[in-house]
């Protein structure tokens, strides 16, 4: 799940504010100009358009296989922004990557209010020489994207049925909102392949022998047994209010140490080092810091290793889910029916703040606003060591 873009497209529900509104009077004038082209009589070129962060991505990867299979002489390209760059590249399946910064995924301001209308045109040139067939716009809302398929020129357009997008579409498939993401990418994808919403597989998070060679010196150099199951709480999430507070998770820390033989390690990015450290200090245990010290192929081989992941709604849980590992995911604001661990609930424990509000999937609070939003203080820490043991005697990770 992302922060929602700063020109984003309305809520599910019905209802637009008056500039949304005009903003939609305005896409549908723009789209006025791209004719229906006619129907590729095969998809030689097929563009898949996935615009925001790790785990959207993540939730790619179930279908992909089954994409394969059916469109055996298809050159797939996936294209993402530079933040999952290494990931799409990775995947088995894929065979090229684009890579665009995406306007209003980049998690950081806006440079002028043309500024992503100039990249469109920018992007759409450069597309425009690879003479794609087809384009699947992956994100429902994503009318950038279908406005950059429509003036790159490709003549078949799958999206979602949304006000925004459909102007820019030749196929706009209904969209379900209950439905999880991993379902509703495969949705749009079996508009090319019949039956491969049948055929859905584990999300994917390939990890090279380079990665789990790293992984396994630095906790040596730790001084972790390898016969001691490792257990690892990631701090940060990709949204303020999406946090769990540190001193909590330093209790959940200590009844996983009084409970259970594991060797305990925190992770975190680069910016979730200060988290991380205070993590260490609440917990007064001996917990190995991987916090800003590792790529995030190095995270993955990390936590491949872990007899159990747990953290709160982030794409470095997804990693955990997609290198086999069982989790603990905590929910707050983002919909977990939607942005839940794809794998079996034996294995992967949600955890649901009990506020009447949840899920508002608003992640752009401003820390000021935090305070009047905190429904992950909801989640006591009874509820997380409670779901930490279930996981636990569930048996070892298949």
């Amino acid at each position: 799940m992302t922060v929602s873009p700063p020109f984003p497209a309305p809520p599910i529900a019905e209802g637009r504010t008056l500039r949304q509104a005009a903003r939609l009077e305005l896409l549908r004038a723009a789209a006025l100009r791209y004719r229906q082209a006619d129907a590729p009589a095969s998809i030689r070129e097929l563009l898949l358009i996935r615009p925001d962060h790790l785990g959207d991505l993540l939730f790619v990867t179930p279908a992909l296989p089954a994409l394969r299979r059916a469109l055996p002489d298809t050159r797939i390209t996936l294209m993402v922004g530079p933040w999952n760059a290494d990931l799409a590249h990775s995947l088995p399946d894929v065979d090229a990557v684009e890579v665009c910064p995406f306007p209003g995924f980049e998690r950081r301001p806006k440079e002028s209010v043309l500024a992503p209308y100039r990249l469109l045109a920018r992007e759409a040139q450069r597309l425009r020489t690879r003479r794609y067939d087809a384009a699947v716009i992956l994100r429902f809302d994503h009318w950038w994207g279908a406005w950059l398929a429509a003036e790159a020129g490709i003549p078949a357009r799958i999206g979602y049925d949304r006000p925004e997008t459909r102007p820019f579409l030749t196929a706009a498939i209904p969209y379900t909102a209950a439905r999880h993401e991993a379902r509703q990418n495969a949705r749009l994808l079996a508009s090319l392949a019949p039956d491969l919403q049948d055929r859905l597989g584990p999300t994917c998070y390939p990890v090279t022998a380079a990665e789990h060679e790293w992984a396994a010196a630095w906790l040596a150099e730790q001084g972790a047994h390898p016969d001691v199951p490792l257990a690892a709480i990631h701090v940060g999430a990709g949204a303020p209010v999406k946090q769990w507070p540190v001193e909590r998770w330093a209790a959940v820390a200590q009844r996983l140490a009084a409970g259970h033989d594991l060797r305990l390690m925190v992770t975190g990015g680069p910016g979730e080092r200060t988290q991380a450290e205070a993590f260490v200090a609440a917990a007064g245990l001996p917990v190995m810091n991987a916090a800003g010290r590792t790529t995030l192929g190095r995270l993955a081989a990390l936590l491949s290793r872990c007899r159990l992941v747990m953290g709160s709604d982030s794409g470095p849980l997804h990693v955990a889910v997609a290198v086999g590992v069982p989790t603990v995911h905590l929910y707050g604001p983002a919909d977990a029916d939607r942005f839940g661990p794809w794998g079996p609930p034996e294995r992967h424990a949600v955890i649901r703040s009990g506020w009447p509000c949840v899920p508002c999937n608003r992640l752009d609070w401003g820390l000021q606003e935090l305070a009047a939003h905190a429904c992950m203080s909801a989640i006591s820490e009874d509820q997380v060591g409670q779901a930490a043991d279930a996981v636990l005697a569930s048996g070892p990770r298949s």
